[in-house]
């Protein structure tokens, strides 16, 4: 964990404003575009990370107590899905042959636990929303050179960085041809 470097913040005109690109991924190239995915969480996970601590802020300052129960419920319920699948053959297959549903089981029994514990509109807005924004970021966001370099760098093992270490756990793991 000593090697983990945190990647720099991408300037705002290239995340968001004139020098981004953005376009609809090909849904029927699912591949293509989970790649697209992974490729735009490593390079602008500072940016997303950003964002969404900046999200819990506005919403922990309304609701404090449900945002803090809704994030232990959802970091508890990660941490179990990654034991799990270290030590049961199947639930490693399925993570690594479904990680999108992975992600929704993920945040399903937390809606549920959630549910039942009462913090449901905050676990929405506080938790799922920013995930939800980050994806659709990643999703449409086309990559540039600079872009694709800088995962290189991380695919081949040069860097170590913390979404690096988080798509590693839920079985994206980089590979270096990508």
């Amino acid at each position: 964990m000593v090697d983990v470097q945190p990647p720099p913040f991408r300037t705002l005109d290239d995340f968001l404003l004139s020098s981004a690109r953005f376009s609809v991924p090909d849904f029927r190239n699912l591949e293509r575009w989970n790649n697209r995915i992974i490729n735009n969480l490593l390079y602008y996970q500072s940016n997303y990370f950003a964002s969404a601590v900046g999200f819990f802020l506005i919403v922990g300052y309304f609701q404090p107590f449900q945002l803090i129960l809704g994030a232990t419920v959802v970091t508890l319920l990660f941490l179990g899905f990654v034991w799990a699948a270290e030590n049961k053959a199947a639930i490693r297959r399925f993570r690594r042959n479904h990680p999108s549903l992975s992600l929704v089981a993920i945040l399903g029994c937390s809606y549920l636990l959630l549910s039942v514990l009462g913090g449901v509109a905050v676990f929405l807005f506080g938790i799922a929303f920013p995930i939800f924004l980050t994806l659709v970021h990643a999703s449409v966001r086309l990559r540039n050179l600079k872009n694709k370099m800088e995962n290189k760098l991380e695919s081949i093992g040069l860097k170590r960085t913390p979404m690096g270490l988080l798509l590693e756990a839920l079985g994206q793991e980089q590979e270096a041809g990508s």
